[in-house]
């Protein structure tokens, strides 16, 4: 009671009383406070200690020592420690105590790096409970200084993982943060930047956590890969309209929010493992959708650049796939958008060719080319609506449109195509001809103008398959199951499907890069300076052209023969015949190659077929430069000397005759090519003799070629059914097609029946025939006389055909006749009680009728023709 003064003896009538003065209440508060203080915990007395009394101060280090050793001692009491900063800096906060705030984290930060024990896990929990505090709060100061705090945490290693630990607060701050729309630029960059780092340390703890599948899970990756790619976007928006960056520097780098998305985006991707990797790429495609990144899409491509180099080689047929299945989901989209999302996809297969593309090559083939097959409908429909009506610009640009999607299909199959191994590329070149024999199936009903363009199309893509491709042997690029499809369509009239399947064929058959040395059709003078590169024959090569010469040779010479060839065609051949020299050329194949080529001489001049001059010099050209050729690569001089004597000779009376004549704009043709001297054409006996000279087995020269012709041809030409019903409704009426009947006829002369009456002619006339017959018999090969024999019986087969179609009529059935219909088949049926049935049954003229089959049979199986068609013919 000493602190208290007494009244005076005056004053002792008043009521007892003592009255503070204000010293005497300072001292009391002081003593009081000093009282309670020392009943505090340590902890508090510690924490309290590092706070000064003014903030600018900033953080006591002597007492910070004094609370981190006080904690690494107990570390029991982190949890009290963090406790109590916690409640200081949320008092701190809300009262907008900056400077306390940042001594609070700073002390927090120093315990935090200090103490690594197993305590620590409460201690972690009230300092995230701070961070977020500082992260909702309005002041972009203090959610940066949050985001430090939060990285520094991510970067230590803790010892055992949390499993009740989650991160999905920070996630969605972050992102938020991320697309900031602060009104001041330099405080809206650097918010953005602390949430892109802020995501960064939110992947590197969680990937090295145990627990680090929550970080996977689509409602987080839908937040953080948007927001990455967000900040990647604008700012490339902005150097794009700036110019093109310079080469930033690393503290450009740190204050670059596109650099640092990207940075954390691949460190994002280069984590993700099989099971996830999906839950990472599926938002880019929602977020290119989302701002219409597909057209055009230089961003897209970026992103999928990033991210096929940022992933692990195994799993790039998972982004593959993901493309691929995008590309499904937007097939009715723009034709821009499904360029664009081709281009993308060109792109991922470009890198992942290098690495493991798994087990995706035939579904990237099989969507390519059903794509490929969408395009070419929308374009087709797109002109057959527009030739209903006005063809406005829009159609036109469509059309455009969608001619930028089929290049950027065919150059994807391409690309790919051409990096894969042999063995695969042999499966991609036979997957792509089985889809071309589905558009050639009589029952597919196709427009014709869709129907070519796919077919070209196909054609293309098998073009950029074989790009590059080099098989040891022919019959490894060539086998059966795949030449006979090929050539079918070098028969059909259109002369841009016969360039495609030739030009097929030189990638597949020029092994040693001779091809672009050989490119043009000209007279070489010296083929020596060419500097071909050629191997010796080997015996794969020499049986393939046994089995298969005869099959080349004649769609060669057919080929020849179309009357739609433009120049380009005739060059094709003619680097046919060269390549074929080149690569699988022995004795006997040059001697059947220089057979062909005297056929193709003779067809043109005596023409046959009706061609036009210009054809007409076109082949002369082509037998020209060939046979220049072939002369120079066999070396026999006096073959050589026939064949530029007849060149000059040429050269000075007939130029038209030559390549570097015929094929100018300008050029004046002839009227008619019987008038000529022989001097002008290339002479079998010369040859004959020069190459006997030099020990050639030049027997077969004398026997003219003759190509064999089989059902192939008539079947390549039909594009549709279509076709097929329009020949049969031809010939019901019963007016066989004038283009079957053999013109016999005659003219009956009086020498004629001189010759008649005089049977000493005759007998010598069946002599000479007779010995051709067996000359013929002894001399040609083997191909020919089947290929006659052949013809013969597929003659037979067809009037026979023809006859059974004249007298045969099917009785109505229920299942329907067969009727035409603005082009197309159709079937009415009749009722069964409708159908009328012959009263009298003739046993004699249905045995007759069998018999006819059966014979019908033994020539087909004899000849190998597919019955199937034999009952196509007939039905």
């Amino acid at each position: 009671m000493r602190d208290y003064i007494q009244v005076p003896a005056a004053d002792l009538e008043k009521p007892y009383e003592l009255t503070p003065t204000r010293e005497s209440t300072a001292l009391l508060c002081l003593r009081v406070c000093c009282c309670c203080s020392a009943l505090r915990p340590r902890y508090k007395r510690l924490v309290d200690n590092i706070f000064p009394e003014d903030p600018k101060d900033g953080l006591v280090k002597a007492d910070m020592e004094k609370l981190t050793f006080y904690a690494v001692s107990a570390p029991e009491k982190l949890d009290r420690i963090g406790s109590y900063l916690a409640e200081r800096l949320s008092r701190d906060v809300v009262r907008h105590r900056s400077g306390y705030v940042l001594i609070a984290m700073e002390a927090l930060d120093q315990l935090l790096m200090a103490c690594h024990s197993q305590s620590i896990k409460p201690f972690v929990e009230s300092f995230l409970h701070m961070v977020a505090k500082l992260l909702e709060s309005g002041e972009p100061k203090l959610q940066v200084l949050g985001t430090n705090s939060f990285v520094k945490f991510a970067n230590i290693e803790e010892d055992t993982p949390s499993y009740h630990r989650r991160y999905d607060f920070f996630v969605s701050r972050f992102s938020a943060m991320c697309h900031s729309c602060h009104s001041d630029p330099d405080v809206r960059t650097e918010i953005r930047i602390a949430g892109i780092r802020g995501i960064q340390g939110v992947v590197r703890k969680t990937v090295n956590d145990e627990l680090r599948a929550t970080i996977w899970e689509p409602q987080h990756m839908d937040k953080i890969v948007p927001s990455l790619l967000f900040n990647m976007q604008k700012i490339e928006e902005v150097d794009s309209r700036i110019g093109p960056p310079s080469s930033p520097s690393a503290a450009d780098k740190e204050e670059n929010p596109a650099v640092l998305a990207e940075n954390c985006l691949r460190e994002l991707l280069g984590r993700a493992t099989f099971g996830n990797m999906n839950n990472a790429v599926r938002p880019v495609f929602a977020h290119l959708d989302h701002h219409k990144l597909w057209d055009p899409n230089e961003f897209a491509v970026h992103c999928f650049k990033i991210i096929m180099y940022s992933i692990q080689a195994q799993y790039s047929h998972h982004v593959i796939q993901e493309i691929l299945g995008h590309l499904d989901a937007r097939k009715k989209d723009s034709p821009r958008v499904r360029a664009g999302i081709i281009q993308v996809l060109l792109e991922a297969v470009a890198i992942a060719a290098k690495g493991s593309i798994g087990p995706t090559v035939l579904e990237v083939f099989n969507t390519l080319l059903k794509h490929l097959r969408l395009s070419v409908e929308f374009e087709a429909n797109d002109v057959q609506g527009g030739s209903m009506g006005s063809v406005s610009l829009n159609s036109a640009s469509k059309d455009n449109d969608e001619k930028i999607v089929q290049n950027a299909i065919i150059q994807t199959i391409g690309f790919f195509g051409s990096n894969l191994p042999d063995y695969q590329r042999s499966e991609i070149m036979m997957f792509i001809m089985g889809r071309y024999q589905f558009l050639e199936h009589p029952l597919i009903l196709w427009t014709d103008l869709g129907t070519r363009r796919i077919q070209i199309m196909l054609l293309r893509s098998l073009l950029m398959v074989t790009s590059g491709y080099k098989a040891k042997t022919i019959v490894t690029a060539l086998p059966g199951s795949f030449l006979d499809p090929l050539l079918s369509p070098s028969l059909m009239e259109d002369y841009e499907l016969r360039q495609l399947v030739l030009e097929v064929m030189h990638n597949l058959m020029d092994r040693h890069d001779n091809r672009a040395k050989l490119r043009g059709i000209r007279i070489i003078p010296d083929v020596a300076d060419l500097k071909i590169k050629r191997e010796k024959i080997c015996r794969q090569d020499t049986s393939f052209m046994k089995k298969n010469g005869q099959q080349l040779y004649r769609h060669i010479y057919l080929g020849c023969k179309e009357e739609d060839n433009v120049q380009k065609n005739y060059e094709l051949l003619y680097t046919s015949l060269a390549l074929m020299t080149i690569e699988l050329a022995n004795e006997e194949v040059v001697i059947d190659l220089i057979r062909l080529a005297i056929a193709l001489q003779d067809s043109a001049i005596l023409n046959e077929d009706s061609l036009p001059m210009f054809h007409r010099c076109g082949i002369m050209a082509l037998v020209a430069a060939y046979l220049n050729f072939v002369s120079q690569m066999i070396a026999v001089p006096a073959f050589c000397q026939h064949v530029t004597k007849v060149i000059e000779i040429r050269t000075m009376e007939a130029p038209y005759f030559l390549p570097e004549h015929v094929f100018r704009d300008k050029c004046t043709l002839p009227k008619s090519l019987e008038k000529h001297d022989k001097n002008l054409y290339f002479l079998t006996n010369k040859i004959a003799e020069s190459l006997g000279g030099s020990g050639y087995s030049v027997e077969r020269l004398s026997v003219p070629y003759v190509p064999q012709v089989t059902d192939e041809d008539r079947l390549s030409r039909r594009k549709s059914i279509v076709d097929t019903v329009s020949i049969q409704v031809d010939i019901l009426p019963g007016s066989i097609p004038s283009d079957d009947v053999v013109s016999n006829t005659e003219e009956i002369t009086f020498e004629a029946l001189k010759k008649a009456i005089d049977t000493n002619g005759m007998e010598e006339q069946e002599k000479e025939k007779r010995r051709l017959v067996i000359e013929k018999f002894q001399k040609a090969p083997f191909e020919e006389i089947a290929a006659q024999c052949e013809s013969k019986a597929n003659l037979l087969h067809d009037r026979l055909a023809q006859i059974l179609e004249l007298t045969i009529r099917p009785p109505p059935s229920p299942s329907g006749t067969l009727t035409i219909t603005s082009g197309h088949a159709q079937y009415q049926s009749v009722p069964v009680y409708e159908m009328k049935f012959p009263d009298l049954l003739m046993p004699h003229f249905y045995q007759r009728l069998t018999s006819l089959l059966r014979i019908s049979l033994l020539f087909l199986s004899a000849n190998g023709t597919r019955l199937s068609y034999s009952w196509q013919c007939m039905s």
